[in-house]
């Protein structure tokens, strides 16, 4: 969209209630901080008539970036790391808080509160410098976009105290549970390269990630000698065993963030023919989540064994996948396993704790 200083009062009004609202759908379909950053400086560029857009988000001390995007037709990049702010002109920002607009220059503050970064626009010199209206409008559209950069960044945070409390959750399980019935540090990987395979969203990987790290949260209420016994397992403690899913959803449901993994987590048992637990669900009944963890979660077992159950090599374990396909397993699910797992080096892949080649 061309912004030129000849357009109609109606024109220039017109441009603005469209510019925002690309805004605005920016800003509601992006998840991550990076990634707004980036969409934003093309949208702006697009918006403005700009070649270049530099958008450069600062730490707390407003000495250094802690993200930099860079849209030109010679170079596109976004540097994720502290660097320190040297630019005259970028520091005089800082300092100043106030927009520079220089003919085919415009550079602005964002603001929240306080500042927390400069975008910096160009135009090739043979078009129209930029005018007040620009310069306006630039500052209207960046207040609504600093909602969703902040929004981003809060996000981002909570994200990390989860995931701090996700590890710590782990480790007092791998505390509780035997070794044996512990995966290993790429389950939760395999888990995530199915759900990308399958094309899911961003949300939908994030609750498949945490669900690999929990879904076996439940066990820490199972009494130890069941978990270590060798022999067959009675009716009685298979019984016990079968509720390690519910327990686990019962321990995590208070955590608000965590809500959209409690379902993986309490059906990752479930069988595709409707035999399987807690609740005997068959199909689309079952949640896609959990279904995907069933096939990754019966793979490493046999691949690494149970204290009541021999290891398999890897080309066995892909076979019994293949023979449950239909039955015990999602077939549409088994196709995409089987497609991750010709692409991954299995034998660097998969490895015993103790660092050993399967």
């Amino acid at each position: 969209m061309s912004i030129k200083s000849y357009l109609t009062p109606t024109k220039k009004y017109k441009s603005l209630i469209s510019s925002m609202h690309s805004i605005f759908r920016l800003v509601n379909s992006t998840y991550e901080l990076k990634d707004l950053i980036n969409r934003l400086a093309r949208l702006i560029c697009q918006i403005f008539n700009a070649q270049y857009c530099l958008i450069i988000m600062l730490d707390q001390t407003k000495k250094y970036s802690t993200l930099k995007c860079l849209v030109s037709p010679r170079k596109k990049y976004i540097i994720d790391k502290k660097i320190r702010i040297t630019h005259g002109i970028e520091k005089n920002i800082i300092k100043n808080l106030s927009c520079i607009r220089k003919k085919s220059l415009l550079i602005a503050p964002l603001i929240c509160e306080d500042i927390i970064g400069v975008i910096i626009l160009r135009r090739n010199k043979a078009k129209l410098p930029f005018d007040i209206f620009d310069q306006e409008m630039l500052m209207t559209l960046l207040e609504e976009a600093i909602i969703g950069i902040k929004n981003l960044e809060l996000y981002e945070e909570q994200q990390k105290i989860l995931l701090g409390g996700v590890k710590a959750l782990v480790t007092l399980l791998d505390a509780r549970v035997p070794q044996e019935y512990t995966h290993s540090p790429y389950f939760s990987k395999l888990v995530t390269l199915i759900g990308m395979e399958m094309h899911l969203d961003e949300k939908q990987i994030e609750s498949l990630r945490y669900a690999s790290l929990l879904h076996d949260t439940g066990k820490v209420d199972i009494p130890y000698e069941i978990l270590t016994k060798t022999t067959k397992l009675t009716p009685q403690e298979y019984s016990i065993i079968k509720k390690h899913p519910i327990k686990g959803a019962q321990i995590l449901r208070s955590m608000q963030v965590l809500r959209p993994v409690i379902p993986i987590i309490m059906h990752h048992h479930e069988k595709y023919d409707g035999t399987g637990y807690p609740s005997r669900l068959k199909k689309g009944q079952i949640p896609q989540g959990a279904r995907i963890m069933a096939v990754a979660d019966a793979f490493e077992a046999m691949v690494y064994g149970r204290p009541y159950r021999e290891r398999m090599d890897i080309n066995s374990a892909v076979r019994e996948v293949k023979k449950k396909s239909g039955t015990q397993f999602d077939p549409r699910i088994v196709d995409v396993f089987l497609k991750v797992v010709k692409k991954i080096n299995t034998k660097n892949y998969l490895k015993t704790s103790k660092g050993q080649d399967i």
